[in-house]
């Protein structure tokens, strides 16, 4: 039995994933392109590969009582000096996104567990690196603007080489489009493993 790292969370879609994606990068996070842009719902979290089946099955249900919510980020702020993160503010669908990671994370279901601090959503753009550099991420997206429907959320699993991809989407019940495989936007280079397979 070995154990694998997880996280669930929602992507921020084309043409604003890529974009952020690159900036992080520009701004010289080392971590930036394992990273897929997102909101988290449940951060990194070490579980037993045993527990998959479970873990999927609690995502399905929290999934189902979803409903889809409107998202819009707007500027830059940072959690220094308590945590070196400069990030994209959540000023649309924060109360949904704390609906539902309080749920993923639920005393009863499979991945419980604390957080190290109050959840917060938010868009990271810069973590742990130069003070300069973290300056120049909070200045340089003070502008930044976007908004869309999120209909539904990922599972992600970190690789040995740091990356995180792309397990399965979870749409909510009543999807804009009725399209799961449209449900919840991918970034450059994930995959979707065959249906078979789930």
């Amino acid at each position: 039995m070995g154990t694998v790292t997880l996280g669930v969370s929602i992507a921020v879609p084309e043409p604003y994933g890529s974009f952020l994606q690159k900036r992080r990068e520009g701004f010289g996070d080392p971590h930036a392109h394992g990273i897929p842009t997102h909101v988290t719902l449940l951060p990194p979290t070490e579980v037993d590969d045993s527990s998959l089946p479970a873990i999927e099955e609690h995502l399905a249900g929290v999934a189902a009582l979803g409903r889809p919510f409107r998202m819009r980020l707007s500027g830059t702020g940072t959690f220094r000096p308590l945590s070196p993160v400069v990030y994209v503010n959540v000023v649309e669908g924060a109360s949904s996104c704390a609906w539902l990671q309080k749920r993923v994370r639920d005393a009863s279901g499979p991945v419980a567990r604390e957080l190290q601090f109050p959840y917060h959503p938010h868009v990271t753009i810069a973590h742990g690196i130069a003070e300069e550099a973290m300056d120049r991420a909070f200045e340089e997206l003070a502008e930044f603007e976007a908004a869309w429907t999120i209909t539904g959320f990922a599972l992600y699993e970190q690789g040995a080489d740091g990356v995180w991809r792309l397990e399965r989407e979870y749409p909510f019940a009543d999807g804009e489009d009725g399209d799961p495989a449209s449900a919840v936007p991918r970034q450059p280079g994930a995959t979707r493993p065959p249906a078979a397979s789930r």
